[in-house]
């Protein structure tokens, strides 16, 4: 099953200030959820962005906010967003029921928001290459068990270019500078 624009969403989990030094390959996970963000905003896909108790590791990462646009900051204490009072109703207000996955870290909040996801009946991809723990071990071991309970694992290319369908138009050629 491809990614639709028309019934997706874009959910960005927990990348913070105070967090992201310690995440391994910090940089090409923000990089890449920047680079969904600001596609999402392009194309009118929904977006959400979590914070996990900004009080002890801060908000977002200058970049993610502004790459954000229009989307929807809420913050968690819970580790899992779907666990989150009220979030599963934002979230099926859309009426979408494919979420796109990113953020910190793979093995902890990624993880059990992608499990409430599922059992909640949402088609969960969980975007590999913006997602990542403070170990490759800890990220390594979330793919696999989210893979094995029918997570669909993506890249950052897969969505854009799933998102697009096509080459030859003006969506394609103002998405350019993301994709290069």
């Amino acid at each position: 099953m491809l990614i639709s624009r028309e019934n997706s969403l874009l959910l960005v989990v927990d990348i913070q200030e105070k967090l992201a030094p310690a995440i391994h390959q910090n940089e090409i996970v923000t990089a890449n959820s920047v680079r969904l963000l600001r596609a999402a905003g392009q194309l009118a896909v929904p977006t959400f962005v979590s914070e996990q108790y900004v009080r002890g590791l801060g908000p977002s990462l200058p970049a993610i906010r502004e790459a954000a646009g229009e989307a929807r900051f809420f913050e968690k204490t819970c580790f899992s967003c779907a666990a989150e009072p009220g979030i599963l109703d934002l979230l099926r207000a859309t009426r979408r029921r494919q979420i796109i996955l990113t953020g910190t870290e793979t093995h902890v909040c990624v993880l059990q928001t992608a499990c409430g996801l599922l059992e909640a009946d949402f088609q969960v991809f969980l975007v590999a290459d913006a997602s990542s723990s403070r170990t490759p071990a800890s990220k390594e071991t979330a793919i696999a068990r989210l893979r094995a309970l029918g997570v669909q694992v993506v890249t950052t290319e897969m969505v854009l270019f799933e998102w697009l369908r096509q080459a030859a138009t003006d969506e394609f050629r103002a998405m350019l500078p993301l994709i290069k």
